[in-house]
């Protein structure tokens, strides 16, 4: 069912979709069999929505990265977008071009997510999250309200990321530039947590299966399996010698 309000240009709807009033679908864009799509929604051209996906009202997908000239960084970005079968995108959440979300995700209310970015699949990418460009998270990964994720961080399947968490990429502040090969976002191993209102500094990787304790400051690496907490942090402890 399509609203006689919406401005749909695309011909490749698939069965049973719903599009509702103010709706904006440019053409280029593919929707899948059972997509909901609320009102005030706009998609852009290069995007692919499979099936079972929900859109909450407000969203924009596929939005272009503009540097206005006050960026340091070059923009530079391929025109497509990938959202993957039974995801939900919450209210007023933006998501650029050249991101791929896996299947079964959620995307929270006003979270943002920019170009070169992938996430996996049963992830939660929760209220208000940033995600910056050039980022992968892995499948199964949950993160909480507010947080950001530095632009090419790393983080892998089955992490647990708490509220108010704040992630760096780049040591050389004074010089106000843009090097490349400076600009090094954390590594974040399988199974780690981290806990909420923790910051985490350039070019750190925290262990597989580590946990970082919340308000930490995390300016060396943490090894696996480690319980590390403080400011800044000190592992306190190795986790595999706790007993069940």
């Amino acid at each position: 069912m399509i609203s006689k309000l919406a401005v749909v240009e695309t011909t490749s709807i698939g069965m049973e979709s719903s599009i509702a009033e103010f709706v904006v679908i440019r053409s280029g864009v593919t929707i899948g069999d059972n997509v909901t799509i609320h009102p005030h929604v706009v998609i852009e051209s290069g995007v692919t929505i499979e099936d079972g996906v929900e859109i909450f009202p407000g969203t924009y997908i596929g939005k272009s990265p503009k540097g206005a000239g006050a960026t340091s960084r070059p923009i530079s970005f391929k025109p497509w977008v990938r959202i993957g079968s039974d995801c939900a995108i919450g209210p007023n959440a933006v998501i650029y071009y050249e991101v791929e979300i896996g299947n079964n995700t959620l995307i929270g209310d006003g979270a943002s997510i920019r170009d070169q970015v992938t996430i996996g699949h049963h992830c939660i990418i929760s209220r208000y999250v940033t995600i910056n460009y050039a980022s992968q998270i892995g499948n199964n990964t949950k993160i909480m309200d507010l947080t950001h994720i530095t632009g090419k961080c790393h983080i892998g399947d089955n992490v647990f990321i708490g509220m108010l968490v704040s992630t760096a990429n780049d040591n050389n502040l004074v010089a106000r530039e843009y090097v490349e090969e400076e600009i090094i976002g954390p590594k974040v191993q399988d199974g780690a947590t981290i806990g909420s209102g923790t910051t985490v500094l350039p070019g750190i990787s925290i262990g597989e299966g580590a946990l970082v304790g919340a308000q930490t400051l995390v300016s060396r690496d943490v090894a696996p399996y480690k319980l590390a907490m403080g400011n800044p942090a000190r592992i306190i402890k190795d986790l595999r010698m706790v007993k069940p």
